[in-house]
């Protein structure tokens, strides 16, 4: 997939959206994941702080996001407001790319947000993550 206008970035509100958006089927699909894993733990609930646990449902996060990344330039959420992600080639990004886009990401959560307020700042309207991964949002109209 090759996006032919890289100079339409996405305004902040529409990123925004976006992330309500995944949030929302990020949510449900955790919810499957752990129902997957409840046979293992012999129908028990899993323990508050279960760093195994943590770890795996960090890693189905991971995968639900780059995986949409590098296969199709955009996960569910994005595609409803039609935000491509693309790399300074203007391409999906590769896999070394959106894994660096998905921790950054966590990083920029965990600066209170300070990492997504960045983008009403920078004047090509890139988020600390954006910068780090040398990755940008598009907008693409059908």
């Amino acid at each position: 997939m090759t996006i032919q206008k890289p100079s339409n970035p996405c305004p902040f509100l529409r990123r925004l959206a976006s992330i309500f958006y995944d949030s929302l089927l990020l949510t449900a699909v955790l919810f499957v994941a752990t129902a997957i894993l409840m046979p293992l733990s012999g129908g028990n609930a899993i323990e508050s702080g279960n760093l195994i646990y943590n770890v795996f449902l960090l890693l189905i996060s991971y995968l639900y996001f780059a995986w949409h990344w590098v296969k199709g330039g955009q996960t569910l959420g994005m595609r409803s407001w039609h935000i491509f992600v693309i790399n300074e080639s203007i391409q999906k990004p590769s896999w070394k790319q959106a894994t660096l886009r998905f921790f950054s990401a966590l990083l920029s959560l965990l600066l209170l947000g300070l990492g997504f307020v960045w983008s009403l700042f920078d004047k090509n309207k890139l988020a600390l993550h954006d910068k780090l991964s040398k990755t940008r949002l598009i907008v693409k109209k059908p």
